[in-house]
C-alpha cells in the first residue's frame, strides 16, 4: 500500500568550517541522509559532493526518472553561495517490475554524486532536498543541509565513497563502431536498433529529458529483413 506520507526533517546543524561532511539527519524510520564533499576544487572550478542514504535493504529511492509510483528527487540550492550550475551523476539503477508498476529505484545504502561548478573558492552549499523513501509506505522525506565547498584537508573517506557511487554511472560510448543504430517510433512503441554484439540491449533505459514519458523495459525483436 502507498500512502502520502510527509517527513520532514528538522534543519542540520551548521557543519563546522573544514568538515566536509554533515551530521547524519533522520529522515523517516530507519533511513537516514547527509551531505558529503571531496573538500576539492578542481582547476577547472569544479567539486564533488554526494547525497548519501543510509537505508535498511528492504527500503528504496528513486533514479532521475522514477517510474510509474516514484517521487523525483528536488534540489533546491537558492540559499548556496559561490555556485554556479550543478548535474546529478547518476548510478545505474535497479528496473523493478512489481505488481504491473515499472520503477527505477536504489535499495539500501545508496550514494547520489553531484558535480557542483564552484564561482567562489569560499563557496558554501545550502540545500533543501526533498526525494522519495519508500518500504511498506512512501515518503516523500525532507532535509536541509549546508557545507563550505572548500576543505584545508580534503576528505579521502568522503572522496573514496563518492568515487565508488560515480564508477557506477554510466559513460560516455567511446568504443569503435556506433551501438545504436536508428531510432523511431513504432506506433506507441520506442524501437531502437542495437548491435548486439557491442550493447547489451537489456541494459537500456529510454528517457526524455522531463521524465513524462515512460517507456517499458526492453523487448528483444528481430529486425524484419
Amino acid at each position: 500500500m502507498r500512502l502520502p506520507v510527509l517527513a520532514s526533517a528538522a534543519l542540520a546543524l551548521i557543519a563546522p568550517v573544514g568538515a566536509a561532511e554533515t551530521p547524519w539527519q533522520e529522515v523517516a524510520p530507519g533511513v537516514a541522509m547527509r551531505l558529503i564533499s571531496t573538500g576539492e576544487i578542481t582547476d577547472g572550478g569544479e567539486t564533488l559532493v554526494a547525497l548519501e542514504l543510509d537505508m535498511p535493504d528492504d527500503t528504496k529511492t528513486y533514479w532521475r526518472v522514477p517510474g510509474e509510483t516514484g517521487l523525483p528527487l528536488d534540489l533546491d540550492f537558492t540559499a548556496s553561495t559561490g555556485i554556479g550550475s550543478h548535474r546529478v551523476l547518476w548510478p545505474y539503477p535497479l528496473r523493478e517490475d512489481k505488481n504491473g508498476y515499472l520503477d527505477y529505484v536504489y535499495y539500501g545504502h545508496t550514494v547520489l554524486p553531484l558535480a557542483i561548478d564552484v564561482t567562489d573558492p569560499a563557496a558554501r552549499l545550502d540545500v533543501a532536498i526533498t526525494l522519495g523513501v519508500c518500504s511498506d509506505i512512501c515518503i516523500p522525506a525532507q532535509a536541509r543541509f549546508a557545507l563550505p565547498i572548500f576543505d584545508k584537508k580534503p576528505d579521502r573517506p568522503s572522496a573514496l565513497r563518492i568515487r565508488q557511487a560515480l564508477a557506477e554511472v554510466p559513460l560516455a560510448w567511446d568504443g569503435s563502431g556506433e551501438p545504436i543504430g536508428d531510432v523511431e517510433m513504432a506506433g506507441e512503441q520506442l524501437a531502437v536498433e542495437v548491435a548486439p554484439d557491442l550493447l547489451d540491449s537489456q541494459s537500456l533505459i529510454a528517457a526524455t529529458d522531463s521524465g513524462e514519458t515512460l517507456f517499458g523495459a526492453p523487448q528483444k525483436v528481430r529486425k524484419p529483413d
